[in-house]
């Protein structure tokens, strides 16, 4: 949508009658977004990631952190590609089967290849499997009808949760971790 047919919209006497402002999706918060606008939002934490992290030379700069006890850049795109692992094993077992029992999948971050040296060998190796992961979650909730995003899967270790509720985690988890990497990037000074 050009501007001029933006300006043409809200200016639109239907709209201005409802007296509502008019929002942009970075300015809603996660449980007010639609399916669409969500699973963009989940998209862009992808593309912020990439435009952050490939243009740095220096990749020792991104596996230490500026302060000790405080996580790396490394280190919070592992916890990222950890949390989408298993909301992706979750969805997808939520997707495919009626009232699924989440306890009973195996954790996802748990493998003899993970063991294996070399496995986490870069920061962009790591930023690589996050970006196929959330591909493959974008995917699968693109698939799925609006009605479907409400389907339940039970655990009785933590509580219920719908397909939507998971993604609006993925969500605001990345949010989290975005700020706390971008805090990170600014004080190992790899952005001056």
């Amino acid at each position: 949508m050009s501007g001029e047919e933006r300006r043409m919209s809200v200016d639109h006497p239907a709209f201005v009658a409802t007296g509502r402002t008019p929002l942009k999706a970075v300015e809603l918060a996660v449980p007010d977004l639609d399916n669409d606008s969500l699973i963009v939002r989940l998209q862009m934490t992808v593309n912020h990631l990439s435009r952050w992290l490939t243009p740095i030379t220096d990749k020792s700069m991104l596996m230490r952190s500026a302060k000790r006890g405080e996580q790396s850049v490394f280190e919070l795109l592992q916890e990222l590609r950890d949390t989408e692992l298993v909301a992706f094993s979750r969805m997808n077992a939520i997707a495919n089967s009626i009232n699924p029992d989440l306890d009973k999948l195996p954790d996802p971050r748990y493998f003899a290849e993970k063991d294996m040296p070399g496995y986490d060998r870069s920061p962009l190796s790591v930023l690589a499997q996050f970006r196929r992961l959330r591909q493959s979650t974008c995917a699968l909730l693109r698939s799925l009808p609006d009605s479907a995003w409400l389907r339940v899967g039970t655990s009785r270790l933590e509580h219920d949760w719908q397909i939507r509720s998971i993604a609006e985690y993925l969500a605001e988890n990345d949010t989290r971790v975005l700020h706390l990497m971008d805090v990170a990037l600014h004080n190992t000074g790899v952005r001056r």
